[in-house]
């Protein structure tokens, strides 16, 4: 072969080899062109899933199409902002937040709800459910609801609360009688009760009655009565009597334990006595001298005697036989023994037992005799009959004591 047709042959095979490069090179730039168009004419968005924000570009054309190209599949109760028939363009935020179904109990009353909303306050406003300050909640209304989504409520209803003497209304919700006064900060002391069971659960209109009970200790202190002997002297006057040894009380002390409730002492049991100073019994001479009735037989008309101690007296008559009479004058004297017999009832600290008193149209007689009624300026003359008594009445005479 010659050097020229070797020559064309080399060239022939070169240029072959350069038509393959320029087309593999046309071929590549026309695809990196073609990228650079298709992704030229994608969209640049923002997609906020959950919390989790993420820079997108796509060829979607609505918020729907672009949220299935993310596979997020979207609930009946979720939210989507903007909605799912929004046009795509270039900077669009999208917003998609999954609903989450919640147990909310009322009191034990449950009901569920699909919500987005996080915070405790928030779910309930959505549920148009309202808490009032006295209600109770297993969290609190500004935290998030926990992760087994249940909200517990316990509303609150008013319950009467008489602690000792002072009685109140205040707020509580279903609770047991134990729990209720310890959320009171009702404190019971030793001796205190309550008047309902502590295991009972309360319920609206309850009356929780605590009784403030207190035992103290008394110590009193009381005078022993002495005893009275009484002995007979002869010496005495029959009706008379003498203190010949004055008695003397003597001191006990009593221990009591004293119960109080509510301030009101409703029991006094006594504890021990205690004798600090014995009683001395007192001795009393007892008279048993009979009063002779000298002046018996003086005759109603006897003159005025001259001298004696005179003053006036409010006069009544009593018979022997008068109702209660015994017939015998507390001086001995048989009242019965002699039809002109002159006896005067008196007041022994006004006129002396045994005494002879001349008395104002009655004449002179001796006082033998006492009356339950007879005190001071008063005396009771004796007569035989019912008819002299009331011929006599009530008068108002001048006596004179003889001696």
């Amino acid at each position: 072969m010659s050097n020229n047709s070797m020559k064309n042959l080399f060239l022939g095979s070169l240029r072959s080899k350069q038509t393959v490069i320029s087309i593999i090179s046309l071929v590549l730039f026309v695809s990196v062109i073609s990228f650079v168009l298709y992704q030229g004419t994608k969209k640049s968005v923002t997609l906020d899933a959950d919390g989790e924000k993420i820079e997108v570009t796509t060829h979607a054309k609505t918020v729907e199409q672009l949220l299935q190209d993310q596979n997020i599949d979207v609930a009946e109760h979720d939210k989507i902002s903007p909605s799912l028939n929004t046009k795509i363009v270039n900077g669009l935020a999208i917003s998609w937040e999954q609903a989450k179904e919640v147990t909310i109990s009322v009191d034990g009353n449950q009901s569920k709800v699909w919500t987005t909303e996080t915070q405790v306050k928030d779910i309930l406003k959505e549920a148009n459910i309202e808490v009032s300050e006295h209600d109770s909640l297993a969290q609190g209304l500004d935290t998030e609801v926990g992760a087994d989504n249940k909200i517990d409520i316990q509303k609150a209803f008013q319950v009467s609360l008489v602690d000792g003497v002072n009685k109140r209304q205040v707020w509580s919700t279903s609770t047991t009688v134990a729990n209720f006064l310890k959320q009171q900060g009702i404190q019971l002391n030793e001796f205190d009760r309550v008047e309902n069971n502590l295991k009972d659960v309360i319920i609206p209109q309850s009356k929780i009655t605590v009784v403030r009970v207190e035992k103290v200790i008394d110590v009193v202190e009381e005078s022993l009565d002495f005893a009275i002997e009484k002995k007979q002297d002869a010496s005495l006057q029959q009706g008379k009597q003498k203190v010949v040894t004055a008695g003397q009380k003597g001191i006990m002390t009593k221990t009591y334990e004293v119960v109080k409730e509510n301030g009101q002492v409703v029991a006094k049991n006594l504890q021990s006595k205690n004798v600090v100073k014995e009683s001395k019994k007192q001795v009393v001479a007892v008279g048993t001298k009979t009063v002779v009735a000298s002046a018996a037989t003086v005759s109603r008309g006897s003159s005025e005697p001259a001298s004696g101690k005179e003053f006036y007296v409010t006069a009544t008559a009593y018979t022997p036989n008068c109702t209660g009479c015994s017939g015998i004058s507390a001086t001995g004297i048989n009242l019965k023994s002699n039809s002109g017999l002159k006896v005067i009832a008196v007041d022994p600290s006004v006129i002396k037992l045994g005494s002879k008193v001349w008395v104002e149209g009655y004449g002179t007689a001796i006082a033998g005799d006492t009356g339950g009624a007879i005190k001071g300026n008063r005396i009771d003359i004796l007569v035989q009959s019912e008819s002299q008594a009331s011929n006599w009445g009530v008068r108002k005479v001048r006596i004179k004591v003889l001696n």
